[in-house]
């Protein structure tokens, strides 16, 4: 039928060839009170059981029944005519002409083929997963959404019957319009995904990062209240691909209001930090840096010895911890002004003594693991950026004294491994001073090295005195040394490389600084 003067167009007829069938009772009951008549593949057919509906075989249709064990049901003309038949008097003269029938909706999805690959990444023949003739029929409904309405998901169907309702059995332009796009961008996602799981697999030896041909995003539930100002706009979205390794890590929000977007920068800061370590670690970040890391025999130690180090910058902080939070945890936080906090988990009675902070904000969210592929992007010149999380480990043999004299002590060694650990999270330049397992100073973003070095050593002020440090990269001078020196610092790890290493190694050595080189630097910009 052709649309009215307003762009509504009455349904006469709907197409049922579904693989998720959620849903489908309560939709087709509702268009036989409209007195649609429905038309069903022949699976689709046998799940709607309500003896009331009158269901039509789409073999009448056809003339036909299902080929090749199922491989052709649906493509044949006397579906794809009606469907695609264009409502004009030419068009409507052709129908009746060749004695098809027009087809105004199309409730349609497709073999799980995602799921499909999920359960069975090994699977050599993952084009029998394939979906070919729903894609068809929701295409082709798609294509004539002037006339033809399209459901590709079942979250779709109680706007389209409560529209049906309104509009006495018919719907509107924009519905169709927008249904259209829906399925369209269904069977995009659905390409992309069969291409990707097609796609070979990098071969022994090469790197594990399998970076797609292209990549396809989808706008994340994640609601962002604003970017990085209040006056800008801002939203998240998530990478489609079966590979996983960009998938959004699932957040909870338990308090508080929606995430602005750098309390995503921050959030993801913290967590990838907290990650690094088995034990209760706590983060304490801002401006997508960490200010404060500290791990502890419990989850309020840790939280404790984090935010001591650094009082000034943790205010309005974002804190993250790798442990479910207890009741007696949040008495850490006492006095503190933290505007998200994040944990795997919440017992009621922590639960109960956030609650009394009014402008805290808490999600539920499990830090990435470590050993797992994973890649992040970043934006630049109009281009996405992608690349491998930095998952290095420190290797035993790359921890080499490159200086003479006694060697770090256990506690020493311990604290080296912690900072090292910290500073591939801090912005570069970036410096960390570790006194065992907590931060005393970090200083990070900054052009020069010597001056990342000066405002660690300034924030850990007397603390300093005996603590270690970590360098993100090489001292292009000595001078980051004998600040780190004069301030007491008695063992430094740095990746090493410099055409003055020799110079900043005997500096290291004059003041009876044990130096550690690991051979590799982590940059973090």
């Amino acid at each position: 039928m052709a649309p009215d003067s307003e762009g509504r167009v009455a349904l006469r007829r709907a197409l049922f060839s579904v693989s998720d069938r959620t849903g489908i009772q309560e939709l087709a009951s509702a268009l036989a009170r409209h007195s649609i008549e429905l038309v069903a593949t022949s699976g689709t057919r046998a799940a709607l059981t309500d003896p009331q509906l009158r269901v039509r075989s789409a073999e009448e249709l056809t003339g036909v029944g299902a080929w090749f064990g199922g491989r052709i049901k649906t493509l044949h003309p006397g579906l794809l005519g009606g469907i695609l038949a264009p409502r004009s008097d030419d068009g409507v003269a052709e129908l009746e002409r060749r004695s098809l029938v027009p087809i105004d909706l199309v409730v349609v999805n497709f073999y799980p083929f995602e799921a499909g690959v999920r359960e069975q990444p090994d699977r050599p023949d993952k084009e029998e997963l394939v979906d070919v003739g729903g894609v068809t029929l929701a295409r082709a409904a798609a294509k004539n959404h002037p006339w033809v309405a399209v459901l590709t998901d079942p979250s779709d169907y109680a706007g389209v019957v409560a529209e049906l309702d309104r509009e006495r059995g018919a719907l509107t332009a924009a519905t169709r319009l927008r249904l259209a796009r829906a399925a369209f961008d269904r069977t995009a996602r659905y390409d992309r995904a069969i291409a990707d799981a097609l796609a070979p697999m990098p071969a022994p030896g090469t790197s594990p990062a399998g970076f797609p041909e292209t990549a396809v995003f989808r706008r994340d539930p994640t609601a962002l209240r604003y970017g990085e100002n209040p006056h800008q706009a801002a939203a998240a979205y998530g990478l489609e691909a079966p590979q996983g390794m960009l998938a959004p890590w699932p957040i909870e929000r338990r308090k508080g209001e929606a995430l602005s977007y750098t309390n995503l920068l921050d959030l993801d800061t913290a967590l990838a930090t907290v990650s690094e370590f088995p034990t209760p670690t706590a983060a304490v970040v801002k401006h997508a840096t960490p200010c404060g890391v500290a791990s502890g025999a419990t989850v309020r130690e840790a939280l404790e010895r984090a935010i001591a180090t650094d009082p000034v910058a943790r205010y309005g902080c974002v804190i993250a911890v790798n442990r479910p939070l207890d009741a007696d945890a949040p008495e850490a936080l006492k006095g503190v002004f933290v505007d998200l906090l994040a944990a795997p988990q919440f017992d009621v009675g922590a639960e109960t003594a956030l609650a009394r902070r009014a402008k805290l904000k808490v999600v539920r969210v499990d830090p990435p693991a470590v050993d797992r592929p994973r890649w992040e992007a970043h934006s630049a010149a109009g281009r996405l950026l992608l690349q491998e999380t930095d998952r290095r480990q420190l290797a035993p043999e790359e921890f080499r004294l490159v200086t003479k004299g006694p060697a770090a002590t256990p506690h020493e060694a311990c604290s080296l491994d912690f900072a090292w650990r910290v500073v591939r999270h801090a912005k570069s330049n970036a410096i960390v001073l570790a006194d065992g397992s907590k931060t005393v100073g970090i200083g990070a973003g900054q052009a020069t090295r010597v001056k990342a070095v000066e405002l660690a050593v300034g924030v850990a002020g007397p603390r300093a005195k005996g603590s270690v440090l970590a360098s993100d990269a090489f001292f292009p001078f000595p001078d980051g040394v004998e600040v780190a020196a004069s301030a007491g610092v008695r063992a430094i790890i740095q990746p090493g490389g410099s055409v003055r290493d020799p110079e900043v190694i005997a500096v290291a050595e004059r003041h009876g600084i044990a130096m550690y080189c690991t051979g590799w630097r982590v940059f973090r910009h």
